[in-house]
């Protein structure tokens, strides 16, 4: 009897507790709809707890896992009652915290559609303040719940009106697409690529889809060109803590880490925070509060900037990188960031600052790293070391140096950047009056006194003297490369830095050594020449010319390359290819580019109406042999005048007419561009054939010579003839004439042709 009650306690549990998940799925979602619609509040919340606490704690089976429901309940209601005081705020980063807050609470609970229903509302608030890295990194939250499998797609996954996918593959293909967009945008080109390659990966081995395999591929080509050749804004970063009881709970005594707008100053980003909180105080301090000010009913705002700490990926490590590409990770996919203030210890040396100047290092390590699906993030933990002041110099001396190289390294690569940050980097480094160099380092930790009082710092010092003498090579290189570019103007301040870095080096190499840099300076370019200059897509041979010449025939009379009966005027230039991304890049095109190209493409569309002109001349009597126009004109060929320039318009059209000739022995023909020039198409010209070109023949319609008016001359003739005989070989003495003819004599100089 004991065994039956005891199965039947166990039953009545069980179908007490999925009887509880069943109105918990249901009570979520209803709520969540419920308090969006106006309906709960805060009393409503409590009268809710206290309520069901009660009940569930005197009931026999639902005294834990009850009580446990209603906390589930009262927390959500919290969030979405703050979500819906904020929801009509004009603050939209208010309202994204919030959104933030509700989506993290359905994702630990586990509620997939809730959460994606509030992804795609953080996603449209980014987009609505032009926070296209955020966007595409909320994107990618949903696009990680996906598969690429032919699975089909659920309800709740595809919740955007814009999406249409059967499985989550296809949907997962359209928000990568998205997410890549988006991260183009935000000028976060090394995500793009990220994202990218596992796309590629699908359409290549997959999906076999490889036109768009080709166009994603010259994306990322795209991309890759930009992060080596495009400056991109490096924002700063902001310690925020809101301290007292009159801020929201979401951010009630709690600190953050902002990241800043392009060019956003300390000064403009607090001009921010107090529009939103008008009545907060600022803290002068950035000392940590006390609990007097955490729970004071008043709003106490501290603000001030933090450095960031770069993490590089492991593949650069030990690696030759140049700084262009390495310069992302400083203000990107950074978690770490520190905050440093002296501190003095003892008492103040009036002849050396620095020997007693001690730095209190603060880090805060956020929740998340930077950028992502928000601007800014929690600081989750604070750590805070004292630095001496030997380490002090020796980490300032280790920056100094790489300031160096990197701006070297940035003027190798880029002669046309600025010189004046170059200038007044080299004058603050090699001129005392201005810094006053390292002798402050020398004066307090390179005397004896110290050394024997501090003989645990002995390997510090060798260190700190060894960054001295390796920065004399790294400044020779600055100094000759400003002697490189310094202007007439500034040659007077150059002269006094080569002096100052004189003496500073002879000191140097004296009493730490002589350094040399591991790799002479071109070799530091790297083996491949690094082209500065934006490249594009342009044709493998040079550009279209408006000037047409004819190419010689050869040697056995037969054209050069195969062509149909007739006159084959065919241009020896392929026609320019365009793409999208080539369209993309004509974008960026200074002015100058952009005239070229406008005047190339004019140019290749009169070549492309002077080929189908002629392509279409009917000719009677005409040869079987080909001719090949070229558009490579010969550098000694002069300029035609503009008189003679063809004009091919849509409605005046230059047409041969028909003519009858006889036939003749020796068949030639040539192309002629300019009075007194001629071109033989066999091969040759004839020096000796002199005298005016023939007068035009009669129009047999009024389209005939539409481009000439009656005191200009024709700027070509052609005539055909077919030939019965072989051709001769290509000889030097002119051809004999051809046989008079009865009725008409005349000589055509411009053809070579006898009629």
């Amino acid at each position: 009897m004991a065994v039956s009650g005891l199965e039947y306690d166990q039953e009545v549990q069980v179908n007490m507790m999925l009887g509880l998940e069943q109105f918990e799925n249901e009570i979520i979602t209803k709520l969540d709809h419920e308090v969006e619609g106006g309906r709960g509040d805060e009393q409503y919340k409590v009268l809710f707890e206290k309520i069901l606490l009660e009940h569930c704690r005197k009931h026999k089976y639902l005294a834990k896992t009850g009580e446990n429901f209603v906390m589930l309940v009262v927390r959500l209601m919290e969030r979405l009652l703050d979500y819906r005081t904020i929801m009509h705020d004009e603050n939209k980063e208010n309202r994204m915290s919030c959104t933030v807050n509700v989506l993290n609470f359905y994702k630990e609970i586990e509620r997939e559609e809730m959460y994606i229903r509030y992804l795609y509302k953080l996603c449209d608030l980014h987009k609505e303040c032009d926070n296209y890295t955020e966007a595409a990194y909320t994107l990618l939250l949903n696009a990680k719940l996906l598969k690429w499998s032919d699975q089909p797609c659920a309800a709740h996954l595809n919740q955007r009106d814009g999406y249409q996918a059967q499985t989550q593959g296809q949907l997962k293909e359209q928000l990568y697409q998205e997410i890549i967009h988006y991260f183009d945008k935000g000028k976060m080109w090394e995500e793009a690529i990220s994202i990218g390659k596992e796309l590629a990966e699908q359409y290549e081995n997959e999906l076999f889809d490889y036109e768009q395999l080709s166009e994603l591929l010259q994306k990322q080509a795209q991309f890759y060109e930009n992060i080596v050749k495009v400056i991109r804004a490096k924002p700063d970063y902001f310690a925020v803590g809101y301290y007292g009881q009159g801020f929201p709970s979401f951010i009630r005594n709690k600190m953050f880490i902002y990241r800043g707008k392009e060019y956003e100053r300390r000064e403009d980003f607090e001009a921010r925070l107090f529009t939103i909180f008008p009545n907060a105080e600022k803290m002068k301090t950035t000392s940590p509060p006390s609990d007097d000010i955490k729970n004071s009913s008043g709003q106490y705002i501290q603000c001030f900037t933090v450095q960031t700490i770069r993490e590089l990926p492991p593949k650069f490590k030990n690696k030759t990188v140049s700084e262009q590409i390495l310069s992302f990770y400083t203000v990107n996919e950074v978690q770490r960031f520190q905050y440093s203030r002296p501190i003095r210890k003892g008492e103040k040396d009036p002849d050396n600052e620095f020997a007693n100047m001690w730095i209190e290092r603060t880090t805060y390590v956020t929740a998340y790293k930077l950028p992502g699906i928000l601007r800014w993030f929690e600081v989750k933990s604070v750590s805070t070391i004292e630095i001496s002041p030997l380490e002090n110099a020796i980490e300032t001396m280790q920056l100094t140096n790489e300031k160096i190289t990197n701006m070297v390294q940035q003027h190798m690569n880029d002669p046309s950047l600025p010189i004046n940050p170059l200038s007044m980097l080299l004058n603050g480094i090699v001129d005392p009056a201005v810094m006053g160099g390292f002798t402050n380092y020398e004066k307090a930790f390179f005397t004896e006194k110290y050394m024997q009082e501090h003989t645990e710092d002995l390997e510090k010092i060798e260190k700190l003297k060894d960054l001295i003498a390796w920065q004399i090579p790294f400044l020779n290189e600055g100094v000759r490369i400003h002697g490189e570019k310094v202007t007439e103007a500034l040659r007077p301040f150059h002269e006094r830095l080569e002096t100052c870095f004189k003496e500073l080096k002879e000191k140097v190499e004296r009493q730490y050594g002589v350094k040399s840099c591991p790799i002479n300076p071109d070799e530091r370019r790297g083996s491949r020449p690094r082209s500065m200059v934006r490249s594009f897509t342009m044709p493998s041979t040079p550009r279209p010319l408006s000037v047409a010449s004819v190419s010689s025939m050869s040697s056995d009379s037969t054209p050069s390359r195969p062509g149909s009966d007739g006159f084959i005027l065919e241009p020896l230039l392929p026609k320019k290819m365009h793409s999208r991304s080539q369209d993309k890049l004509d974008k960026d095109e200074t002015d100058k580019e952009k005239r070229e190209r406008r005047k190339e493409k004019r140019n290749s569309k009169h070549q492309e109406m002077f080929d189908k002109e002629f392509k279409t001349t009917d000719i009677s009597g005409q040869s079987t042999e080909a001719v090949i126009l070229s558009e490579t004109i010969s550098p000694l060929r002069p300029q035609r005048p503009k008189s003679q320039v063809l004009n091919m318009s849509a409605d005046k059209r230059l047409t041969a007419p028909p003519i009858s000739t006889p036939v003749t022995p020796k068949p030639k023909l040539s192309f002629s561009l300019q009075p007194g020039l001629n071109v033989d198409l066999n091969g040759s010209d004839n020096p000796e054939q002199t005298g005016l070109p023939p007068p035009l023949p009669l129009k047999s319609n009024s389209s005939d010579y539409g481009t000439l008016t009656d005191s200009q001359e024709p700027a070509i003739s052609i005539t055909p003839v077919q030939s019965r005989l072989p051709p001769p070989l290509p000889s030097k003495t002119p051809p004999p004439p051809p046989p008079p003819k009865a009725t008409r004599k005349q000589t055509s100089v411009d053809s070579g042709i006898g009629q």
